[in-house]
């Protein structure tokens, strides 16, 4: 059993969600195939929250109307016969009034979740009924009826393949299993869905729970990359990362895998391969425990960082200072990515300022405290690189004068993170692709 998930992109016009049903049916053996909404539609559905909380109907009025054109359109072009035309035409009848519905009700969380759930159920029909039309059989495995989060929003894995085997088992005749990414169910058994990028979490989700032989991620890049190509010339593609080193580039900014994805697949030891729905000969990455050893592998960058520096006298040879410093985040729900210490500070960073002024306030009870915004954390990635000799002196010497904030190095055997200030990232990603990778055979 293979599990394919296709996002946005992969399905965002009429051609490519033909070219994903070619993927499909080339794919030999049986396989569950996991798809986004059409790119753009999670956007769009979110402004129309927007506009339904902020009391304007006449704008969510307007973008539900040209939400609706826009699928009248694709569903033209997907659809080739009068039959299938029609079919196309009431998919779009059913979730549009629901969604008009929605916006002429009462505003609320449930309802802004509802909402959002719409695109991956119109996607995932009309994929369905485009192989129906080609001939080819295929069965609707909704989401809806296994995929399932606890009260802390974390999903429930033992559950969710309790659920899944037997309905898996009852579709055998079936070849090819269409389900929603993103959307689930909550503990109190309304719609809900796993987040941002949750597509990818979905899919490595359905892979742990039924065992799956691969977890295939196909977007429209050719794999995971040593650099950010938007930034940085003549990157190229990793052909092998561990579970531990994907992980890490996910986390730290590496847009083409969400962060959660490598945890289901990790657990359970399943390999997951990110491929191009561009091109399909392209051998992509496989992510998987096996890596060689010492080789610096990639780059990734994280914006959005905050510094915190406490600075006290009192923390010279007093236990218990850092336990205090953390306890501050901890009480207000904010992680910390790096630390460094000295004999009398301490610097941490965070990504999430929302509870800022609070933690601040609490920190000058400890001592003076500096707060430096506008950061990027770098995170430099391979398998046991810290272990390496002489990659920090490769590290500076390829970066020259750029001003370093912070180092981390010895937490992860596989990771060194620098921080530096925003406006030095782009000159910083492409000093360090040219001075650790221009060896690159």
């Amino acid at each position: 059993m293979l599990v394919l998930k296709f996002g946005g992109t992969s399905v965002g016009t009429p051609e490519r969600m033909e070219n994903v049903a070619n993927l499909v049916t080339s794919v030999e053996g049986r396989k569950i195939i996991v798809l986004s909404a059409v790119s753009g539609t999670t956007n769009t559905l979110m402004d129309i929250t927007n506009a339904m909380k902020s009391g304007d109907t006449e704008q969510a009025n307007i973008l539900v109307n040209s939400l609706e054109d826009f699928y009248n359109n694709f569903s033209k072009k997907i659809f080739k016969t009068t039959n299938y035309q029609t079919l196309g035409k009431e998919i779009i009848s059913r979730h549009f009034s629901l969604i008009r519905l929605f916006a002429a009700g009462k505003f609320d969380d449930r309802t802004r979740r509802e909402l959002l759930a719409q695109g991956e159920l119109i996607s995932t029909e009309f994929f369905h009924a485009h192989l129906h039309e080609r001939g080819l059989k295929s069965q609707m495995l909704p989401a809806l009826h296994f995929m399932s989060i606890d009260e802390n929003n974390e999903p429930e894995l033992e559950k969710i393949s309790e659920r899944l085997r037997p309905l898996i088992k009852s579709l055998e005749k079936y070849e090819v299993l269409i389900t929603q990414g993103y959307i689930c169910r909550n503990y109190k058994n309304e719609i809900d869905n796993l987040r941002r990028g949750g597509s990818d979490y979905t899919a490595s989700l359905i892979g742990a729970a039924v065992s799956a032989d691969e977890i295939q991620i196909w977007t429209d890049i050719d794999g995971m990359h040593n650099n950010d190509p938007r930034i940085v010339k003549n990157t190229f593609p990793i052909a092998e990362l561990t579970f531990d080193e994907a992980s890490e580039l996910a986390y730290f900014g590496a847009k083409i895998l969400h962060p959660s994805t490598i945890v289901p697949a990790q657990k359970f030891s399943i390999p997951v391969r990110l491929k191009n729905t561009m091109d399909k000969e392209a051998p992509g990455t496989i992510i998987s425990d096996n890596s060689e050893k010492g080789k610096i592998k990639a780059i990734a960058a994280k914006d959005g960082i905050t510094a915190i520096k406490i600075k006290s006298s009192r923390m010279l040879l007093a236990h218990g200072f850092l336990r205090k410093i953390f306890e501050v985040f901890e009480n207000h729900q904010t992680s910390i990515d790096m630390i460094s210490t000295s004999e009398i500070a301490v610097s941490v960073t965070i990504d999430d300022n929302s509870a800022l002024n609070e933690i601040s306030e609490e920190l000058m009870k400890c001592g003076t405290i500096e707060v430096d915004h506008n950061q990027t954390i770098i995170c430099i990635v391979g398998n046991r690189i810290a272990e390496k000799n002489g990659v920090l002196k490769l590290i500076f010497n390829s970066l020259g004068t750029t001003p370093i904030r912070m180092v981390s190095v010895g937490g992860s055997k596989n990771n060194i993170s620098l921080l530096i200030e925003t406006p030095y990232k782009e000159k910083a990603l492409n000093l360090l692709n040219k001075g650790l990778f221009d060896s690159h055979d």
